[in-house]
């Protein structure tokens, strides 16, 4: 790829989407500081850019980074004179050509990198921090999305969300807080933040908030991942078999999501022999074991049950909405949100008509609540058009399509604006 700076930079940026979790989590367990950590990935990335236009990317272009990462950690552990103590723990990983860094294999990536990213993971919803703070510093750790692509899954101003970062990671600092996983007597006090930011790097990967593509497949494989890890840490918790559930049954409809140019198409419209049901299969399979453990439903469980009755409708037609609907009125009991409430006005369109889910959505419009939010303009569009109010429903998707960032939705909505017109 030399001679080619675009390209080069364009599969240095993919690279980084994919390995810079895994690389910040194996720098955080060496020099046992998270914000350390991503400064000296952020430098291994610099001398990718530096390097590759000129010497072509690499054939292990994550485990280049991995490596240069180390080389940067290890200088780092010189400079406070701790080299002796470490040397012997990590100096095997690091047997590269000196001049290249040239590596054909992935033998300088860490057996145990799933570990690393659940170390990590909760070390960034450590309870020294804010919930906003857990939540945005794992995003930016985890999910290497940048702030302004946090602050657009927040609703918040970008420098907020630049603000809750910095001090995030100062915080876990002069704190101290070690690099492992909790005890299991203090699991479940540190469950809760760690599914909810799991679930928001999902979200991101599911429907990604900027860019020119649909979805992020990796965000959402990365959550995955974590949550099945999570799901082995802690059997008998039921809300982490929910989310799994969740996740699981969400991933399956991703190969019939978008067609073959790219532009999504939502959940009624899909294809739906092209859902992955081995993955349907998976997250019924985790359902189960939550429900089997007994107790009150909790949110994931809840949303789990609601994906599964998408999932056991063979066509769109089939969809057992009433049921949703009263899922949905127990969630909004439980987790009280007006994103539950937009989700339940569609249920209640489908189950008893549009106007009853304009209703709600009106109210939240009354209220002020989601003020911004492209999905509240876009559901409110689609339940006027289904009443035949054209001109209005038009007015909401154009108006959608100017707050959403992504590329893709925005088409979308046009072209449904564009249908209103015609």
């Amino acid at each position: 790829m030399t001679g080619n700076p675009g390209a080069t930079h364009s599969a240095i940026d993919a690279v980084w989407r994919i390995e810079s979790a895994r690389i910040i989590g194996a720098l955080a367990r060496i020099v046992r500081d998270v914000g350390l950590a991503e400064e000296l990935a952020q430098d291994a990335l610099v001398a990718a850019l530096e390097k590759w236009p000129g010497d072509g990317v690499p054939a292990n272009p994550g485990a280049w980074l991995m490596t240069a990462a180390k080389y940067r950690a290890l200088d780092e552990l010189r400079r406070r004179k701790l080299i002796e103590r470490k040397q012997d723990e990590y100096g095997h990983e690091l047997v590269v050509h000196e001049a290249h860094l040239h590596i054909d294999s992935h033998d300088a990536l860490d057996d145990d990198v799933g570990d690393d990213l659940l170390r990590l993971i909760f070390i960034a919803c450590h309870p020294v921090l804010s919930p906003d703070a857990r939540a945005a510093l794992t995003l930016r750790l985890l999910g290497g999305l940048t702030t302004d692509e946090i602050a657009r899954a927040f609703l918040v101003p970008e420098a907020t969300i630049a603000q809750r970062i910095v001090r995030a990671k100062r915080t876990l600092s002069e704190a101290r807080v070690p690099f492992e996983v909790p005890r299991t007597t203090e699991l479940p006090q540190r469950l809760a933040s760690v599914l909810e930011v799991i679930y928001l790097v999902f979200n991101e990967g599911y429907a990604a908030t900027a860019g020119d593509a649909w979805m992020r497949p990796a965000l959402c494989e990365d959550a995955l991942r974590l949550g099945r890890i999570l799901a082995e840490l802690a059997p008998t918790a039921p809300e982490v078999h929910g989310l799994v559930a969740l996740m699981e049954i969400q991933a399956s409809r991703t190969p019939a999501r978008v067609d073959a140019q790219g532009t999504p198409i939502l959940l009624l419209e899909q294809d739906r022999s092209r859902w992955d049901w081995l993955l349907v299969q998976r997250g019924l399979t985790a359902l189960a074991r939550a429900e089997a453990l007994g107790g009150t439903r909790g949110p994931y469980a809840l949303q789990a049950a609601i994906a599964a009755c998408h999932a056991r409708a063979r066509t769109a037609d089939a969809t057992d909405w009433p049921r949703i609907a009263a899922l949905y009125d127990a969630l909004a009991q439980l987790m009280p949100s007006p994103v539950v409430e937009l989700n339940r006005a569609v249920a209640l369109s489908f189950a008893f008509g549009p106007a009853a889910g304009l209703e709600v959505v009106d109210l939240l419009v009354a209220r002020g609540h989601l003020r911004g939010y492209h999905l509240l303009s876009s559901v409110r569009g689609d339940l006027l058009a289904k009443l035949g109010r054209t001109s209005e429903a038009r007015a909401e998707f154009e108006a959608a399509a100017g707050l959403t960032r992504n590329a893709r939705e925005r088409a979308l909505l046009l072209d449904r604006a564009a249908a209103c017109a015609s």
